[in-house]
């Protein structure tokens, strides 16, 4: 039968006697891996692989001696408890093999789990695992994750949200982080909040987040969109001690001013606009852009982004002009278009 990612962990956390296997199959390999890993920890808790219940299975081996399979399901442990045969990276050539020791399964044996990549609809994997009334496939696409999945990653980080505004920041970043990433963001965010009874803020959430931009680049560009124009040429002076690319610099302003226009455009006005960019906008940040697309309008955004992309293909053509120079002229010239 077919399974989803929100049901599967409610239904393998509940044994069932009858209960044969788990194929988790998807192109994701990290999105797969967590997955199973989860999975596992469910069907046999927390020290069941200390407790050697857990037996793991490399698809080469298993082609090399079919015999694996069949042994580690019919195997008993030392320890009371459910026990898993995990099968890795299997393919559709140990479909057969597979099957028959599914057939070979009886109440008592350890349930088995199987992982692979991407399979078509037509896959011999697929096709056992979903025809099985005892079996399940789960496909892992790249669908973000849904709000009960965030919500037991949080819950196994041991970090507590009450607050429906960071609650909504972290579903945002969930969407815009790998699974792995996500995940990890979040062990810091509980690490970091650990022993502090105060509710989860963005600020938190935006202090503990990745982020690719580099703090004087996003000083500088804030400085132009907030039309703070005195503050523009120290920060450039730092960008250039640092051996910061001025082209690199433009990109940071113009997707900035290009997530503004987005938020001055929507027509539920620009926090509704903020709260659907990509990637999310967090905490101070937020209220920030927030100040700063109602300042400068749909038309004085637009304007911005013109004096930056026709600054952009200047610094990519063969003038010689200073880069840097150029380039802080263009957004002296958008902080005073702000102060306008």
């Amino acid at each position: 039968m077919k399974i989803t990612a929100a049901e599967v962990l409610r239904t393998y956390a509940r044994p069932d006697p009858a209960r044969k296997g788990l194929l988790i199959f998807g192109a994701d390999a990290m999105r797969v891996a967590l997955k199973r890993q989860e999975v596992i920890a469910a069907i046999i808790g927390p020290e069941g692989e200390a407790e050697m219940r857990l037996a793991r299975i490399a698809a080469a081996d298993l082609r090399r001696d079919p015999a694996l399979l069949a042994d580690a399901i019919k195997a008993q442990g030392f320890f009371p408890g459910p026990r898993v045969a995990f099968v890795e990276d299997a393919g559709d050539g140990l479909a057969p093999l597979i099957e028959t020791a599914l057939d070979d399964w009886r109440s008592g044996d350890a349930l088995v789990v199987v992982t692979a990549g991407s399979l078509a609809a037509k896959s011999a994997l697929r096709k056992l695992f979903e025809a099985g009334a005892a079996t399940h496939a789960l496909g892992l696409y790249d669908d973000p994750p849904s709000r009960e999945e965030v919500e037991t990653i949080i819950a196994q980080s041991g970090l507590a949200v009450t607050d429906r505004a960071a609650m909504a920041d972290l579903m945002a970043l969930a969407q815009a982080l790998d699974p792995g990433d996500f995940r990890q963001t979040v062990e810091k965010i509980a690490l970091y909040k650990r022993g502090d009874p105060a509710p989860l803020s963005g600020a938190e959430i935006a202090l503990c987040a990745p982020t690719t931009v580099e703090a004087d680049v996003d000083d500088i560009v804030n400085a132009a969109a907030s039309g703070r124009a005195d503050q523009i040429g120290a920060i450039m002076r730092r960008l250039d001690g640092q051996g910061v690319n001025a082209v690199a610099i433009c990109i940071a302003a113009t997707r900035h001013f290009r997530t503004l226009q987005a938020a001055a455009a929507d027509p539920g006005g620009p926090a509704s606009g903020l709260a659907r960019a990509r990637p999310p906008v967090f905490g101070p940040r937020r209220d920030l852009m927030l100040r700063q697309a109602q300042t400068l309008g749909l038309h004085r955004t637009e304007e911005a982004l013109s004096m930056l992309v026709e600054t952009d293909l200047t610094l990519r053509s063969s003038s010689r002009a200073p880069a840097l120079a150029l380039l802080e002229r263009a957004l002296i010239r958008i902080a005073m278009l702000v102060r306008r």
